[in-house]
């Protein structure tokens, strides 16, 4: 087996298209992702694509945006306003949580601190064995970790949520409710179409799962990642931090420009199902990998100037070129949550009061209109757990409304 790597923008971008290349950077953390929708290939993934895409409908991202966000969000940081401090990677962690519980379908009756802490901790458990690949940890370990954690989460989360929902399906069935009294979510959706996806019990519980650590997981490091660029850009540019407080189409452009400095994966790994000529000419045999450097491509000079390396919301980018590169992929595993976490890119005409921001854009405006602020005194560390260049902890300051207003 040989590895061959891509790294230059529009090679990637090809090579990440090619339909002759499947997903296989998630193998070594099969105890979790073994056949979930992100590792299907062909007909399986298009059919099992087709069901949970009609979640993700762009009036679905815009209602999660404007009444379910604002509600979660006012409760998950209550605690943090109060005490007036937060870790920034705890506090993304559970506001992106709750949100994809909710369009994954995992119910919390409580909605409480201790609920939320409960599956926050076993889903970062998830997350740790779904990029097992980059571990640092005894990996054996960790799978046994992620067996015991989706125990517990099997017992406490989803059964009762997916016998709520069969109960509920059970009512539609017999025109006692209408479609628009069920829940809109992903689970929902692969118990109406069980005939037509074919997903023991054991995977249907995985795929829930895979939703909420990918979710969370990323979202959360997304957040912590633009919230220290954005702000450490406004401490060089005083003029933009004014500017960033009252434009929040420049605001989402900041973050777009975060995303593409801090893919969640540096890589991606794909490989060939027959033998196949890469771009370039190179020829891939089934036995080889095929390694798409994606933090270096979305550094490729030649695409977005010579310096590409660093944050620059002024950028100007090419036509046709997505402000966070390659960030959410392209093709057929182009991320579903993409318009939910990056928003829409505005247009000439966009009106910001009913533009479609993005939870990432959100949360980050959120935290500077709280005057959130990196901590002086507990300076942000590394994530030691994992070769990802994600942090660990990130400590901030924040000031409740109230406070804001004494």
């Amino acid at each position: 087996m040989k590895t061959i790597t891509i790294s230059g923008f529009e090679a990637s971008s090809e090579t990440l298209a090619d339909k002759q290349l499947a997903q296989s950077l998630y193998d070594e953390g099969a105890v979790i992702m073994a056949d979930v929708l992100l590792v299907l290939h062909g007909a399986a993934h298009r059919a099992r694509r087709g069901l949970e895409l009609r979640v993700f409908r762009r009036d679905f991202s815009r209602y999660y945006e404007q009444v379910v966000f604002p509600a979660t969000l006012a409760q998950t940081i209550a605690p943090y306003e109060q005490q007036g401090h937060a870790d920034l990677m705890e506090l993304g962690y559970a506001v992106t949580l709750n949100l994809t519980a909710d369009f994954a379908g995992i119910d919390r009756p409580r909605r409480d601190a201790d609920e939320t802490e409960s599956l926050r901790r076993v889903v970062m458990v998830f997350s740790e064995g779904a990029t097992l690949v980059h571990s640092t940890r005894d990996r054996n370990a960790v799978r046994e970790e992620v067996r015991a954690a989706l125990a517990e989460f099997d017992t406490l989360f989803y059964q009762p949520s997916l016998a709520r929902r069969r109960v509920l399906l059970a009512r539609f069935a017999a025109r006692e409710i209408g479609e628009n009294e069920l829940p809109r979510d992903v689970l929902t959706v692969l118990l109406q179409n069980e005939d037509r996806v074919e997903l023991s019990p054991d995977l249907m519980m995985r795929e829930i799962a895979f939703y909420l650590q990918a979710g969370s997981h990323s979202t959360a490091n997304a957040t912590t990642h633009a919230f220290h660029d954005v702000t450490s850009w406004c401490a060089a540019h005083p003029a933009d931090a004014a500017r960033i407080a009252t434009d929040r189409l420049f605001l989402q452009r900041c973050v777009h420009e975060s995303l593409r400095l801090h893919p969640a994966s540096p890589v991606a790994w794909r490989r060939p199902v027959c033998p196949v000529s890469l771009v370039g000419g190179e020829q891939a045999e089934s036995s080889d990998r095929v390694v798409v450097d994606l933090a270096a491509a979305n550094r490729d000079t030649s695409v977005f100037g010579p310096d590409a390396g660093d944050f620059n919301p002024h950028r100007g980018l090419p036509e046709g070129i997505a402000p966070w590169g390659l960030t959410f992929g392209v093709g057929v595993h182009t991320c579903l949550g993409r318009d939910l976490d990056g928003g829409l890119l505005p247009r000439a005409n966009t009106d910001p009061a009913t533009h479609q921001y993005g939870i990432v854009p959100l949360l980050v405006a959120a935290l500077l209109d709280r005057q959130a602020r990196p901590d002086p005194l507990k300076p942000a560390l590394r994530a030691d757990h994992t070769e990802r260049p994600n942090w660990g902890s990130y400590p901030i300051l924040l000031q409740a409304p109230s406070a804001r207003c004494a």
